[in-house]
């Protein structure tokens, strides 16, 4: 055999080793699909708690939003008002310094639903009720969140 001929089936049989068998591929499919499910479930769990965290965090500000209507105007807006009160001057107040919120829009709930203001409180007796319903976007349930204590 030839220097040449030599070279040609060196280079065939590189080439031939070179990829992966289908077992190695299935075999790497399964331990990736393992790994997923082990692994997504928490990201899932800290996906939801970042959710009532944001939630939270949005009561505590349109909180204290409603505690500066409250300040400038002498009273705080009426469950027919609504949060809306903080966007547009209601028709019967007086030293409105609003808007209270920079967007002009009220902000939504991370599960896409609307805040719920209700004046005076159900819960809140001498104050205001504020809550989303959270991921079931039903009132009721532990997954609500609100600016009062379940502990009455």
């Amino acid at each position: 055999m030839n220097t040449r001929t030599k070279l040609y089936a060196r280079n065939a049989q590189r080439n031939f080793r070179g990829g992966f068998s289908l077992i190695e591929l299935l075999l790497v499919l399964v331990i990736l699909a393992t790994l997923t499910a082990i692994i997504a479930p928490r990201f899932t769990s800290r996906s939801k708690q970042a959710r009532v965290t944001a939630a939270k965090t949005d009561i505590s500000r349109l909180e204290l939003l409603l505690d500066s209507f409250e300040i400038d105007t002498g009273r705080l807006p009426t469950s027919d008002e609504g949060l809306d009160a903080l966007l547009e001057e209601p028709s019967n107040v007086t030293n409105w310094q609003g808007p209270y919120l920079k967007k002009n829009a009220l902000p939504k709930d991370p599960w896409g639903n609307e805040y719920v203001y209700e004046y005076p409180g159900k819960n809140n007796t001498s104050s205001y009720d504020l809550s989303s319903f959270g991921p079931d976007g039903k009132q009721g349930g532990d997954d609500d969140v609100t600016n009062w204590s379940e502990d009455k």
